[in-house]
C-alpha cells in the first residue's frame, strides 16, 4: 500500500480543495480519501467470470462536476462558449482528470481491451414496498460514454504499480551565480502561474543533445514550495528571448494551453474589429530594409518542407493550391522607427502561433529579414552592410552570463549578429483570480475579469543597437 500512497495522493489532489469548501460535509476529503480503495466485486449479476477472477479493482472518486475543466475554462476566458458545458464528460476524461501520472496511451488501451468498469448508483424503486433503494451496478464503460452524478470508475489494480512520480532526474549543477541569475529572470508570480524573461540562446525545451534548458531549470529551482514544477505552455525561438509564461500547476496549464490553442485556431481578419482581445503578444525585431508601408495585416499561410536530405526542416509560404494542408497565419506589424543606415524597428503582433511565424512572414512576406536570422535571410546578411564602430564598445571577450550565454555580444556592431527579436509585452486573463473565482462559485461572470498586463525589457544586445540606431 505503501508503494502506491504518492499516486493516490496525487489523484486525490484536484478534489481537495474543492472538499475542504464543502460546506455540507466538513469531512468530504477524508471520505474521498476512503473511497481510493481496492475493492473486490461479488455482485454475480453483473460481472462476468473473468470479473471474479480478477476481483481487485483500483477506485476513483464518484464522478461530480464541481472539479475545474482547464479546456473550457480556457474557451470561456477567450470568449468563447466552451461546448463542453453541454457536453457531458466523457469515461477517459475523467480518469485522465483524476490520474494525471497515467499516460493518455495506456488509458486508452485500457478502454480498448474493455478493463474499465463503472458502478452506477441508479435510483430504483420497488414495486412491492413502494420505497427507493440503490441497485450497484458493476459494469464495462467505453471511453466515450458519457459520466453520470455519483457514477465511479474501477481500474486493473495493476496500475498501482507505474510509478506515481518520474523519476527524479539529477538537479542540474548550478553554482550561486547561476540560482541567482536563475531567479532574476522571474518577472511575474502568482498561485497559477510564472513568467521569465527568456534570455537569447538558451533552450525553452529539453531534448538529445540540449543542456540547461529553460523547463528542467525550472522544475529544479523554480517550483518553490509546489510539489508540481512549472509547465509549458507556449514556445520561444532558442535565439529569441522575452516573456515566457508556464502554468504552476496542471489545471493552470491546461486553462493556458486552452487560451493560446483558442487565439490560433479562431484568428481570422475579423479579429482586428475586437479592440479587446483576451490575448495579445507584441515582439520588438530589428529588420533589414524597410516595409512598403508603415503598417499592416499580413495573412499568409505557411507550410513545412524537409530539405537536407531529410536532416532539417524550413518553415516557408504556401501556395494558394497547398492552402488546405496548410497552416494559416496572420500577423499585424506597424513601424517603430526607420534608420538611415537601413535598419527599422518593427512590432509585431501575432495573431497565429506558427513555428518561426514572424521570421517567415518578416523575411518572405514584407521582404525584410529579421537581423541575425540566418535560417530565413542570409541572403541579406551577406549584402549587409556593418556599421563602422562609432561608439567605443569595452572589451567583452571571454565574459559570459551564467549556462555559458554570451554577455553583451550580439549587436549590429557584430560581424554576426544575434537575433533581433525580443517579446517585449504580453496581455493575457489573470488565470489565478479566474480560478478562485469559478471554484468559490460556478456561476461567477468572467467577463469582467481582470487582465494581466506583462512586460519585459530588451536583451542587452538589442538594447545596444537601440542606441547605437538613435546615437
Amino acid at each position: 500500500m505503501n508503494f502506491s500512497s504518492a499516486l493516490l495522493r496525487r489523484a486525490v489532489q484536484p478534489f481537495a480543495a474543492a472538499s475542504r469548501r464543502s460546506k455540507t460535509s466538513p469531512s468530504a476529503f477524508q471520505e474521498l480519501q476512503s473511497q481510493y480503495t481496492t475493492t473486490t466485486s461479488t455482485n454475480a449479476a453483473t460481472e462476468s467470470k473473468d470479473d471474479k477472477n480478477k476481483g481487485k479493482w483500483f477506485t476513483l472518486p464518484p464522478f461530480n462536476n464541481s472539479t475545474v475543466d482547464g479546456a473550457a475554462l480556457g474557451k470561456e476566458l477567450y470568449g468563447r462558449r466552451s461546448d463542453d458545458a453541454a457536453t457531458p464528460t466523457t469515461a477517459l476524461k475523467w480518469v485522465l482528470r483524476c490520474c494525471p501520472q497515467l499516460p493518455r496511451s495506456l488509458v486508452q488501451k485500457l478502454f480498448r481491451l474493455r478493463q474499465v468498469r463503472r458502478e452506477s448508483s441508479d435510483f430504483a424503486t420497488s414495486s412491492d414496498l413502494g420505497v427507493r433503494t440503490h441497485e450497484h451496478q458493476l459494469r464495462r464503460v467505453g471511453a466515450k460514454d458519457p459520466m453520470n452524478f455519483g457514477d465511479q470508475i474501477f481500474l486493473p489494480i495493476s496500475v498501482q504499480e507505474f510509478p506515481s512520480e518520474k523519476p527524479e532526474k539529477p538537479e542540474c549543477p548550478c553554482n550561486e551565480e547561476e540560482m541567482e541569475f536563475l531567479r532574476s529572470l522571474e518577472l511575474y508570480k502568482d498561485p497559477a502561474i510564472i513568467v521569465v524573461n527568456k534570455p537569447p540562446g538558451m533552450p525553452v525545451q529539453g531534448g538529445a543533445g540540449i543542456k540547461n534548458s529553460l523547463d528542467e531549470l525550472a522544475a529544479s529551482y523554480l517550483r518553490y514550495d509546489y510539489t508540481e514544477p512549472p509547465r509549458l505552455v507556449h514556445r520561444l525561438d532558442r535565439d529569441s528571448s522575452g516573456i515566457l509564461v508556464m502554468g504552476r500547476t496542471q489545471t493552470s496549464a491546461r486553462v493556458l494551453h486552452s487560451i493560446f490553442r483558442e487565439k490560433t485556431s479562431g484568428a481570422s481578419s475579423d479579429d482586428l474589429q475586437n479592440k479587446k482581445r483576451t490575448l495579445q503578444r507584441r515582439y520588438w525585431a530589428l529588420v533589414i530594409g524597410s516595409p512598403r508601408r508603415s503598417k499592416g495585416l499580413i495573412s499568409v499561410p505557411l507550410k513545412k518542407v524537409i530539405v537536407d536530405d531529410g536532416k532539417s526542416e524550413r518553415i516557408t509560404l504556401a501556395d494558394r493550391a497547398e492552402v488546405m494542408s496548410s497552416q494559416h497565419a496572420i500577423t499585424e506589424y506597424r513601424v517603430i522607427e526607420s534608420s538611415c543606415n537601413g535598419y527599422t524597428w518593427l512590432e509585431l503582433s501575432p495573431l497565429t502561433g506558427r513555428k518561426h511565424q514572424l521570421r517567415v512572414h518578416c523575411a518572405e512576406v514584407l521582404g525584410t529579414p529579421i537581423v541575425g536570422d540566418y535560417k530565413y535571410g542570409w541572403q541579406a546578411h551577406r549584402k549587409m552592410k556593418h556599421l563602422p564602430c562609432s561608439i567605443p564598445e569595452k572589451s567583452t571577450k571571454g565574459k559570459r552570463l551564467p549556462f555559458g550565454l554570451e554577455l553583451e555580444m550580439g549587436s549590429i556592431l557584430e560581424k554576426q549578429p544575434l537575433l533581433h527579436l525580443h517579446c517585449k509585452e504580453m496581455v493575457l486573463p489573470n488565470v489565478s483570480s479566474a480560478l478562485s473565482h469559478v471554484q468559490l462559485s460556478s456561476g461567477f461572470d468572467l467577463s469582467g475579469l481582470e487582465s494581466l498586463k506583462l512586460a519585459a525589457p530588451l536583451p542587452s544586445h538589442m538594447e545596444k543597437s537601440w542606441n547605437i540606431l538613435n546615437s
